[in-house]
C-alpha cells in the first residue's frame, strides 16, 4: 500500500560529540515500539552504535538508518481516535570530527534535522561545523537542548548561543520546568499549559499540570515573543498581533511556524533530558508538526546525461524513478548495500535501473528497510522514502540510479580530501593478498579515506581524516577482514602549490631506427584562478600548428601531474596551463608523444614557476580552567599555532587556535599534563597554507629521503 509522502518524515539526528545523540535516537525507537527495551551507550548496548568499536569507545563511527512510526497527535500517554501514525526515516550521524563525511552525506539526502546541544556545554565546535553542513544543503532544523538534567544546564543561555553563534533566529516553543535534578517538565508555549513526564513508566506517560506560579511571567514573557516571531514571518497574523495578540489562534501559530521553520527562517527550540526520558516525545510531535515532509521540498533537480538540458522530478509515485546512492556498506551476509534516497518514482526488488556514472544496467536483486545493521525485506521502495539495495556490480557514493528510459544525473557530493596518512604493511605473506581487498571494501565504503602506493618506497599509504579515523580503519581490517598489518608513524598529508607564472617550450624527440618520436609545445603555466583546485586548461592554438586530435593528450598529460609536484613529490592543489603554440611531425608525431611532452614540460616550468609546500592548519578549540589558560597559550605558541579568540562557558575559558596539522601529533597528551587532566580539546580541519621556508626545507629533505 502506497504511504501518503505528508506523513513520511527523513529526518537526522545531528550535534557535537556527546551531546546524546544515540541516547536520543534509543528512546526514539523505545517510544515508537520498535525497541521493548532501552539500549544504553554506557553500557555498550545501544542499537544504533552496532559497531564493535562504537560500543567500545561509546562513540558513533558510522551514520545508522533506521525506520519507525509515530502516532500524533498523542494527549496524556493516549492515542486519539483520530491520529494518523508518521512513518519515520531516521539517521543519527557522528559527532567526531573524524567521521564528518557520515553528516555530509546524510544531509545531503534528508529533508529535516533534531540538532541536539547539551544544556550544559551548549553550541560546540562541531555543532558548528554541521550546521554549516546543514546550511550548504538548506535541510529544516528544530533545536533539541539535551541533558537538561545536569549540572549547570541552562536552556535560555544555548537559546542565546545558537542566536549569537550560529546566526539563526532561535526561538523557544517549551521553557523548562526546574533544571538540574529538579527538571521534571515543560512549559508548552504554544498550547500554554506545563507536561509533567512520568518517571515510573521511563516517560512513556506524562500529565498536564497547572503552570507553576513562580513561572507564569516568563512564560507570558516568552509566549509574547514567539506570537512576535511568528507574527513577524507572516504578514496576515502580523496585521491580528497590532490589533490583538490573543487572538492568534493556536493553529494559526503552528501553520506559521511550519512554514518558517521549512524555509529556515526560525529555528523552534525545544528541551529535555533523553537519559532521564523526559521530552523527547514532544520533540517527536515537533518534528511531525514543524519539519517538512517530502512533499514540501522543492523537485529535485538534475541534468540530462544525454542532452545536457536541465530536468526535474517532482516526489510522487507517478514520476520516473531516481534515486541518489549516499553510503556504501559492506555486510557479512547480504554483501555490498547501497543505501538510496528515492526522489521519484518507484523501484521494485528484481527490477532494473541505470547507474549514470558507469552507464551500467544493474539488477536490484533485494531490497531492504534498514534498522542499525539488521535489514527488513521489502518488496518496493517508493518516492520520499530511504531504503538499501543489494545486487550491484559496481556503485560509487554520489551515484544516481534511475529509469533506463529517463535518465537523469542528480548532483553528486563533494568530500574534503584526507589530511593524515599512515604506511602500512601486511604482518604475514597470507596478508598480503587479504589487504589489498580490506582497503579497497573500505575505500569504497569510505570516500574521505585514500589510499595509494609510495612510489619512491613502494610502501601502501593509508591516508584519513585524523588519527582517531585511521585507528577505526586499521581495527576494522583486523576484526572485519582478518588482516595484520604492521603500521607506521602518522604522516601529514601535504600538498603543493605554484605561485608564479612561467614560461616554457618543451621539444621531445626520440629517434631510434624506423618511426621516431615528436612533440612540440609552447606554454605558460602558472597558479589556478582564484585557487580552484584541479587543473585548468585553455588552448589558444589558432590554425593546425597542433592537430585537435593531439591537444586532449596534452591536456591528459597535464592532468597526470597534479599527482606528482615539483618540489617533492606531493599532490598540487591545481595549476592553469595555458596552450599558446607547438607544432608535430607528420610521421613521428602521435598522442603519447605528446602526452610525454606535457609531463616534461611540467617538470621543468614546475619548477620555474616558485612552487611551494602547502601545510593542512587545524582549527583547535580547548576548554580550559582559567589557572592553566597561560601554560596552554604558551604551548600552542611553541606549535607555531595562531590564538585567535577567546570566550567564557559555565565558568571555564575557550580558546580558539588555528595551528598546524604536523605539531598537533600526541597533544592531547600534553594537554592533560599542563592542566592536570581538566582541559579537553576538539580540532578539525580549516584550511592549506604555505608551510614557512625552515619547516618546507625539513619536509622536502624528508620526502626525498
Amino acid at each position: 500500500m502506497s504511504r501518503d509522502l505528508q506523513y513520511t518524515r527523513n529526518i537526522g539526528i545531528a550535534a557535537h560529540i556527546d551531546a546524546g545523540k544515540t541516547t536520543t535516537t534509543e528512546r526514539i525507537l523505545f517510544y515508537t515500539g520498535v525497541n521493548h527495551k532501552i539500549g544504553e551507550v554506557h553500557d555498550g548496548a545501544s542499537t544504533m552504535d552496532w559497531m564493535e568499536q562504537e560500543a567500545e569507545r561509546g562513540i558513533t563511527i558510522t551514520s545508522a538508518a533506521t525506520t519507525c512510526s509515530w502516532n500524533f497527535p498523542t494527549t496524556q500517554g493516549k492515542v486519539l481516535p483520530e491520529t494518523m501514525p508518521y512513518h519515520f526515516n531516521i539517521i543519527d550521524t557522528p559527532g567526531h570530527v573524524d567521521f564528518t563525511v557520515e553528516v555530509n552525506r546524510s544531509l545531503r539526502v534528508l529533508d529535516g534535522l533534531v540538532f541536539l546541544f547539551s544544556a550544559v556545554d551548549g553550541v560546540e565546535p562541531q555543532s558548528e561545523t554541521n550546521w554549516r553542513l546543514a546550511d550548504n544543503y538548506n535541510v529544516a532544523r528544530l533545536g533539541f537542548v539535551n541533558k537538561m538534567d545536569r549540572q549547570g544546564a541552562d536552556f535560555l543561555m544555548v537559546v542565546n548561543q545558537v542566536k549569537k553563534m550560529l546566526g539563526s533566529n532561535a526561538v523557544p516553543i517549551v521553557l523548562p520546568i526546574g533544571a538540574e535534578e529538579t527538571f521534571k517538565g515543560v512549559v508548552d508555549l504554544i498550547k500554554n499549559r506545563a507536561i509533567v513526564w512520568d518517571e515510573a513508566g521511563q516517560g512513556a506517560t506524562y500529565e498536564v499540570v497547572p503552570i507553576p506560579e513562580d513561572m507564569k511571567a516568563e512564560v507570558l514573557e516568552y509566549r509574547e515573543k514567539l506570537v512576535e516571531a511568528v507574527a513577524d514571518y507572516d504578514d496576515t497574523l502580523m496585521e491580528k498581533f497590532f490589533e490583538d495578540p490573543d487572538s492568534i489562534s493556536e493553529d494559526e501559530i503552528n501553520e506559521a511556524l511550519r512554514k518558517a521553520t521549512i524555509d529556515l527562517s526560525i529555528i523552534p527550540m525545544t528541551c529535555g533530558s533523553s537519559f532521564k526520558n523526559k521530552g523527547v516525545q514532544f520533540m517527536l510531535d515537533a518534528v511531525c508538526k514543524y519539519l517538512p515532509s517530502p512533499m514540501d521540498k522543492d523537485d529535485i533537480v538534475g541534468t540530462n546525461p544525454d542532452t545536457e538540458q536541465e530536468v526535474t522530478r517532482k516526489p510522487s509515485v507517478t514520476e520516473p524513478f531516481a534515486a541518489l546512492a549516499f553510503k556504501i556498506a559492506t555486510d557479512p551476509f547480504v554483501g555490498r548495500l547501497a543505501f538510496f534516497r528515492a526522489y521519484s518514482g518507484r523501484l521494485d526488488a528484481g527490477s532494473y535501473v541505470l547507474n549514470t556514472r558507469s552507464g551500467n544496467k544493474e539488477r536490484i536483486s533485494r531490497i531492504y528497510q534498514m534498522h542499525a545493521n539488521k535489514q527488513n525485506p521489502v518488496d518496493y521502495i517508493e518516492a520520499g522514502d530511504i531504503g538499501a539495495a543489494v545486487g550491484f556490480k559496481s556503485i560509487k557514493t554520489g551515484d544516481t540510479l534511475c529509469d533506463e528510459k529517463n535518465p537523469i544525473v542528480l548532483e553528486s557530493m563533494v568530500f574534503p580530501d584526507p589530511v593524515i596518512g599512515i604506511a602500512v604493511e601486511p604482518k604475514t605473506k597470507a596478508d598480503q593478498d587479504k589487504m589489498g581487498n580490506a582497503l579497497a571494501k573500505l575505500a569504497e565504503e569510505d570516500p574521505t579515506f585514500q589510499v595509494k602506493t609510495d612510489e619512491a618506497s613502494g610502501q601502501t599509504i593509508i591516508s584519513g581524516m585524523g588519527e582517531l579515523h585511521l585507528d577505526i580503519l586499521v581495527d576494522r581490517m583486523r576484526r572485519e577482514f582478518k588482516v595484520e598489518v604492521n603500521q607506521g608513524e602518522p604522516q601529514v598529508e601535504y600538498k603543493e602549490n605554484l605561485t608564479q607564472t612561467a614560461n616554457h617550450r618543451e621539444v621531445y624527440k626520440k629517434q631510434s631506427g624506423g618511426r621516431g618520436k615528436f612533440a612540440d609545445i609552447v606554454f605558460t603555466i602558472g597558479p589556478a584562478t582564484d585557487g580552484k583546485p584541479g587543473l585548468e586548461f585553455i588552448n589558444e592554438i589558432k590554425g593546425g600548428n597542433i592537430p585537435k586530435e593531439f591537444v586532449p593528450a596534452v591536456e591528459k598529460g597535464f592532468k597526470e601531474c597534479l599527482k606528482n609536484g615539483p618540489l617533492a613529490g606531493f599532490e598540487v592543489e591545481g595549476f592553469k596551463i595555458v596552450l599558446k603554440d607547438g607544432s608535430f611531425h607528420p610521421v613521428d608525431s602521435d598522442a603519447l608523444s605528446f602526452e610525454l611532452a606535457a609531463k616534461m614540460g611540467f617538470r621543468e616550468a614546475g619548477r620555474a614557476a616558485k612552487p611551494v609546500i602547502m601545510e593542512p592548519i587545524m582549527k583547535l578549540e580547548v576548554v580550559t580552567p582559567e589557572e592553566y589558560m597561560g601554560d596552554i597559550v604558551g604551548d600552542l605558541n611553541r606549535r607555531r599555532g595562531t590564538v585567535n579568540g577567546m570566550d567564557d562557558r559555565n565558568n571555564a575559558k575557550i580558546i580558539k587556535a588555528f595551528v598546524p596539522l604536523s605539531e598537533m601529533f600526541g597533544y592531547v597528551t600534553s594537554l592533560r599534563t599542563l592542566s592536570s587532566g581538566r582541559a579537553t580539546s576538539s580540532m578539525e580541519f580549516e584550511k592549506y597554507e604555505a608551510a614557512p621556508s625552515n619547516v618546507a626545507t625539513d619536509v622536502i629533505a624528508k620526502a626525498k629521503g
